[in-house]
């Protein structure tokens, strides 16, 4: 019995095969250039960070120096000297003080 024209199964023809591939080889090649796309975008994002950190680091190196020198004993006693009008203590003016010990 010759099969039926309903009952036989389709075939896939070469052709479709190959409109297949390519289009599959299309999608990855998409997604190859996405990604591509992506890691240069990311990769000048990062450039950009360093050198944010770069002057950052920079930046706070400078303030610690400044706050170095500005809590210096120097700088503290003249500035306590010019603004509060206090001195230093001489030698002869310095007292020990004796605590006695609580007793529990």
């Amino acid at each position: 019995m010759p099969p039926s024209a309903s009952s036989a199964k389709p075939r896939v023809k070469g052709r479709h095969w190959v409109i297949l591939w390519l289009l599959v080889f299309l999608a990855v090649a998409v997604a190859v250039q996405a990604r591509q796309a992506a890691a240069v975008l990311t990769a000048g994002r990062v450039s950009r960070l360093r050198e944010d950190r770069t002057a950052l680091e920079a930046e706070r190196a400078a303030l610690v120096r400044q706050i170095g020198l500005a809590s210096g004993l120097k700088v503290i006693s003249e500035r306590a000297e010019r603004e509060l009008g206090l001195r230093s203590a001489r030698s002869g003016e310095f007292q020990d003080l004796k605590l006695r010990q609580a007793r529990r």
